[in-house]
């Protein structure tokens, strides 16, 4: 069985429904979607299928909306869950496509397709294990030809995101995790509200399997960036980032040092 989640909070009727078209046209069988919203709205635009499942919780944040479906999926005996945001979709079967490659490789926890952009170009969301300057200062510091040549390594775009690799991080905007990998690292760590959750999750799964790019399909994603435009939204991203070195270590991170290394090695190759 493959389950699937989505969390929505104030979301576009369209985004939802575009994502929920692709959904039921691949071989996920259910559905699970969180709806944080202040209003119970959702429900009344969502199409008549058994394979979706509605909920409609309190908002404590992506994570833990994100593990109200896990927790629906290890409890069905799922094989694979879908982490999906509402602004990506497919055209083709890249759900049975991922969960083909996991069933030939036991030993890969996570898989993410190549991600592209609505006119096509490529989303280099592959990145090594981030240092504090990875995260605070490329964030911060505009100045474009210091973040063109951090970003080519930090992003892994010198790979040319053109063959199979397994990266250390990669994005929560659409991960393929084995449940069995899910049930030995609890999901989510539900103290990030918004942002860093992803990147917590995927070294805690690359501690235990491997984390794999899979750029033989794609999916779009529109990508708003939203902390980049809202005060709110930035303070909720500068408050997860102090959660996560908080968490794994500042300056002194010994397994992040030795994963980007390791990860560098092989690709070099």
């Amino acid at each position: 069985m493959i389950t699937a989640s989505i969390v929505t909070y104030n979301t576009s009727i369209e985004d939802l429904n575009r994502l929920i078209n692709c959904v039921l046209s691949s071989s996920i069988d259910k559905l699970f979607i969180i709806d944080h919203s202040e209003k119970d709205y959702i429900h009344k635009y969502l199409p008549d299928s058994n394979r979706i499942n509605y909920f409609h919780n309190a908002n404590r944040g992506y994570g833990a909306g994100h593990n109200v479906g896990l927790r629906k999926a290890l409890e069905l005996g799922s094989k694979y869950h879908v982490v999906l945001n509402h602004d990506v979709y497919w055209k083709d079967k890249v759900i049975a496509e991922l969960a083909k490659y996991m069933d030939a490789h036991p030993e890969c926890g996570l898989i993410m397709p190549n991600i592209l952009y609505p006119d096509g170009s490529i989303q280099y969301l592959c990145k090594l294990v981030p240092t504090p300057g990875d995260l605070i200062l490329r964030r911060f510091i505009p100045i474009k030809s210091w973040q063109t040549s951090h970003n080519r390594n930090y992003e892994l775009q010198w790979t040319g995101y053109d063959k199979i690799m397994e990266v250390p991080i990669l994005s929560g905007c659409f991960m393929m995790l084995r449940c069995d990998t899910i049930r030995q690292t609890k999901g989510f760590d539900e103290r990030y509200f918004l942002y860093a959750e992803d990147v917590d999750l995927c070294r805690r799964i690359g501690e235990v399997s491997t984390t794999i790019f899979y750029p033989g399909v794609s999916v779009f994603h529109e990508y708003a960036k939203g902390s980049y435009k809202n005060k709110k939204m930035r303070n909720m991203h500068i408050q997860s980032i102090i959660k996560y070195f908080n968490k794994w270590g500042w300056i002194f991170d010994k397994r992040r040092v030795r994963r980007n290394r390791n990860c560098i090695n092989k690709l070099k190759k």
